[in-house]
């Protein structure tokens, strides 16, 4: 599947490449095209979208997940401690 370029195992975990859309209806995950899409309710000010993201994908994951860069900006790069790339794919997708 093409979401698999979105996620690289390493020796902390799983590093999960999205593409956030701020002010959306309702906190979910899709895939559009090439991309990981993680739609969130937050608007992008003060953190806000950065900590809806990771409470959400740490609940999501049953995982520790941290922000690893992209803070400003809606691509981001975060981590899910401990989890197979494996594991990551059946969480988010099915």
């Amino acid at each position: 599947m093409h979401y698999r370029m979105s996620l690289t195992e390493t020796k902390d975990g799983t590093v999960i490449e999205v593409y956030v859309k701020p002010n959306s209806p309702k906190f979910q995950v899709t895939v559009e095209g090439m991309e990981i899409v993680v739609h969130c309710t937050q608007e992008p000010t003060k953190g806000k979208v950065n900590k809806e993201l990771i409470k959400n994908l740490s609940k999501l994951l049953h995982a520790n997940v941290e922000l690893v860069s992209g803070a400003t900006s809606r691509k981001k790069r975060l981590l899910a401690k401990g989890k197979q790339k494996k594991e990551v794919e059946e969480d988010l997708f099915t």
